[in-house]
C-alpha cells in the first residue's frame, strides 16, 4: 500500500475518533461534581441541616512538575477542545423553584424522617422509606407523601439540568452525580443505599 492511502486512512479514522469521543464520552464530570456539591450544599445547609463532618472533599491534583501522559486521544483532539470542562449550568426559574421547595422539606418533616432512619438515599439519587416500622402508624401516610414529593422535585431537577445545558442525554450522568454528593454531604447516621442497594449507615 502506497503512503498517501495509509495517511489517508489513519486521518480519517482520527477523525471518526474524535466524533465518537466529543458525542459519546465528553460528559464535564468536574464540573457537574461542583456543581452538584454548590446545589446540595446549599438545600442542606440553608434548611439546617448539619454538614457532613468530613465536609466535601476536592480531588487531589496532580503532583507539581507531573503531568499525565500524552495518549492517542491528546493526539487527535484539538487542545482548545479538552483544555478545560465546561461550566454545568444549576440555575433557572425551574431549579430555583425546586431548591426552594427541597430546602423547606428538609427544614421540614424530611430531616425528621433521615436523623430516624426510617427514610435513606436511594443509589440513583432519590430518597425511599426504608424502615417504615420505626414510624408510628399515624405517620407512615405523611412521610410517603413526603418521599413521593421530594422524588418528584428530585426526577424534575436531574431532567432541567440536563436539558438547561442543551444535553438531555446527560441526565443519567447527572443523576449519578447527585446521588454521589447527597451521601457525601450526608450528616452521620443517615442511611444511603451502596451500589448494590442495600442500605447503610454514615
Amino acid at each position: 500500500m502506497s503512503r498517501k492511502p495509509l495517511i489517508a486512512m489513519i486521518f480519517a479514522a482520527a477523525v471518526a475518533l474524535v466524533g465518537c469521543v466529543t458525542i459519546n464520552v465528553y460528559f464535564p464530570e468536574a464540573a457537574a461534581q461542583k456543581a452538584a456539591d454548590q446545589f446540595i450544599g446549599n438545600v442542606l445547609d440553608e434548611s439546617g441541616v448539619a454538614p457532613a463532618a468530613n465536609g466535601s472533599k476536592a480531588p487531589p491534583k496532580p503532583a507539581a512538575g507531573k503531568q499525565p501522559s500524552a495518549s492517542l486521544l491528546d493526539l487527535v483532539i484539538p487542545k482548545a477542545m479538552a483544555a478545560e470542562s465546561p461550566d454545568i449550568q444549576v440555575r433557572s426559574p425551574e431549579t430555583d423553584a425546586i431548591r426552594a421547595r427541597m430546602k423547606a422539606r428538609f427544614g421540614g418533616p424530611l430531616k425528621g424522617l433521615m436523623d430516624s432512619g426510617a427514610v435513606g438515599f436511594t443509589n440513583n439519587g432519590l430518597v425511599a422509606v426504608r424502615d417504615a416500622g420505626s414510624l408510628p402508624l399515624d405517620q407512615r401516610s405523611q412521610a410517603s407523601n413526603t418521599v413521593r414529593d421530594e422524588n418528584s422535585d428530585r426526577d424534575q431537577l436531574y431532567a432541567a439540568i440536563a436539558k438547561a445545558n442543551g444535553h438531555p442525554e446527560w441526565e443519567p450522568q447527572i443523576r449519578k452525580t447527585f446521588a454521589a454528593g447527597w451521601v457525601e454531604r450526608a450528616p452521620s447516621g443517615w442511611y444511603y443505599q451502596d451500589a448494590s442497594g442495600a442500605w447503610k449507615r454514615k
